[in-house]
C-alpha cells in the first residue's frame, strides 16, 4: 500500500460478539426470567418442518376452513393444498394462542418482529387474527429471514439456535412512549426516543422517565450479560415500566438518535458515583420530525424473496405489476402537486 494511500476506518470498538450473548437476547431466553414485567405473551417451540415452511420459496397459506369432515365419504380432487399437514402441532397451537390471547395478536421471532412486511397485511399493521395473518407476515419479512439465516453474523463462534414464535397480546400501544436504553458494564448509559418524530409533551417527562427507567433496570440483575441493550414501555399514567424488548450489544441493534460511536466513546462511570445517562428525545427542529410521510423500513418495502416468488402461479407477479402502477401514479401526482402550487 502506498504511503500517501488513506487508511482504512478502524471498526467500532465493540468487544467480540459470542453466540451465547445473541442467544441471551433471544425472546425464549430472557422472557422465563422477566415474564411479570413484559406484555402478555405466548411462545410457540418452532418445528423442523415449520421452519422449512418458513425458508421456501413462495407463499403458500394452509386453508382457511377446517380440514374436510370426514363423514362425508369422500374428498374432491380440487381440495387446497395445505402445507401444514407436516407441522398441524405447531399450526394448532398457534390458532388457540390466538383464541387464548382474546383473538388478536402481534408475532415476532426469536430476535426479530416481521415489522418491514407489513405492507402486505390487509390492516398494514402487525396485528394478526388468524394463524395465516401470522404466516403471512413472516414468509414476507426480510426481518425474520435474518433470524432464521444469519442470526449469527458478526459472532466470533456459532450456535444452534432453539426457534421460537413469540405471539403478544395486542393492545394499543403508544410508539412516543418507547424507549432504548444502552447499559455497558450493568450500567445505563443513554437513552433515546424510539419513535422518530417529535412529541412536545416527552420533554416535560424526561427527567421523571430516566429515573423510572434507572430504577427499573435493578429488575434485569439476572440478565447473564453485562452490556445489552433494552426496550421499554411507559404508557399513561406512566407509573410502570414495561420491559419490550432486549437487544444485544452489537452493530446490528439501532442506536436511533445515537451513533454506536458516540455510545461506545462515553467516558466509563466511576465506581460508586452516580451517573446521569443522556436521555435523547427528536428536537422540534431535528431532521426526525419531518419523517411523517416517510415509510418506515422502506429499505425492506419489496423483499426480493416475496418479489420471486408467488402465492400461486403468477399471482404475486400480477401484484407487484399493480403495486408499481400505483406508486408510479402516486409520484406522478405529488410532481403535479408542486407544479400547482
Amino acid at each position: 500500500m502506498a504511503e500517501d494511500a488513506p487508511k482504512p476506518l478502524t471498526a467500532l470498538p465493540f468487544p467480540p460478539v459470542t453466540a451465547s450473548h445473541i442467544l441471551h437476547c433471544s425472546y425464549h431466553s430472557w422472557h422465563p426470567r422477566f415474564r411479570s414485567l413484559t406484555p402478555k405473551a405466548r411462545l410457540v417451540p418452532l418445528t423442523q418442518p415449520f421452519l422449512e415452511y418458513l425458508r421456501a420459496d413462495g407463499i403458500i397459506l394452509p386453508p382457511e376452513n377446517s380440514p374436510n369432515d370426514q363423514d362425508s365419504g369422500f374428498q374432491d380432487e380440487d381440495d387446497e393444498e395445505d402445507p401444514s399437514e407436516s407441522w398441524s402441532d405447531v399450526h394448532e397451537r398457534v390458532r388457540s394462542t390466538i383464541a387464548e390471547l382474546g383473538g388478536k395478536v402481534v408475532p415476532k421471532l426469536n430476535w426479530s418482529a416481521p415489522k418491514d412486511a407489513t405492507w402486505i397485511a390487509p390492516t398494514n399493521d402487525l396485528e394478526c387474527r388468524t394463524p395465516n395473518d401470522v404466516y403471512l407476515l413472516l414468509k414476507s419479512s426480510d426481518f425474520v429471514t435474518h433470524d432464521l439465516e444469519h442470526a449469527f453474523d458478526g459472532c466470533v463462534d456459532q450456535a444452534d439456535v432453539p426457534y421460537h414464535l413469540v405471539l403478544r397480546k395486542s393492545f394499543n400501544l403508544n410508539p412516543s412512549l418507547e424507549f432504548r436504553c444502552f447499559v455497558r458494564n450493568r450500567k445505563l448509559i443513554a437513552v433515546s426516543q424510539r419513535e422518530m418524530n417529535h412529541f412536545e409533551f416527552l420533554f416535560e417527562l424526561r427527567s421523571t422517565f430516566k429515573s423510572q427507567i434507572q430504577d427499573f433496570l435493578d429488575c434485569l440483575a439476572d440478565f447473564p450479560d453485562d452490556n445489552f441493550v433494552f426496550d421499554v414501555y411507559i404508557p399513561p399514567p406512566h407509573e410502570r415500566v414495561w420491559l419490550v424488548d432486549i437487544n444485544p450489544w452489537a452493530p446490528r441493534t439501532d442506536p436511533l438518535l445515537f451513533s454506536w460511536l458516540e455510545i461506545l466513546s462515553i467516558p466509563e462511570p466511576e465506581p460508586d458515583t452516580v451517573f446521569d445517562p443522556e436521555f435523547r428525545l427528536v428536537q422540534r427542529d431535528d431532521p426526525e420530525a419531518y419523517q411523517f410521510a416517510a415509510t418506515k423500513y422502506s429499505a425492506h418495502k419489496l423483499p426480493k424473496e416475496v418479489v420471486d416468488a408467488s402465492m400461486a402461479p403468477g399471482d404475486m407477479t400480477k401484484m407487484m405489476e399493480e403495486w408499481k402502477k400505483i406508486m408510479e401514479k402516486q409520484v406522478e401526482q405529488d410532481s403535479d402537486d408542486e407544479q400547482e402550487s
